[in-house]
């Protein structure tokens, strides 16, 4: 696994209030939330973020991102139809 480091000044962990430990927290969440939105995989996105699957999910949709991807209406209607 690749490890990247990010700089952050202790005055924007003062500013929001945040531990060093949840600003890290922050990061892998956002870089996974980016890299998911750029077609990554759930899987590989919810280990980065430290997250179970699950967790992850629930956390895609109070960012609201969908798991699901349709290419038409009609193939979204047609889906909710058979569900």
């Amino acid at each position: 696994m690749y490890k990247i480091s990010v700089n952050i000044p202790d005055e924007v962990l003062y500013d929001t209030k945040m531990s060093k430990k949840e600003a890290n927290e922050f990061v892998k969440k956002a870089v996974a939330l980016m890299l998911y939105k750029n077609k990554v995989s759930m899987g590989y996105c919810a280990s980065i973020a430290e997250m179970c699957k699950e967790d992850f999910i629930n956390f895609l949709s109070e960012n609201g991102v969908s798991i699901f991807t349709f290419e038409s209406e009609d193939e979204y209607i047609e889906e909710m139809n058979n569900a």
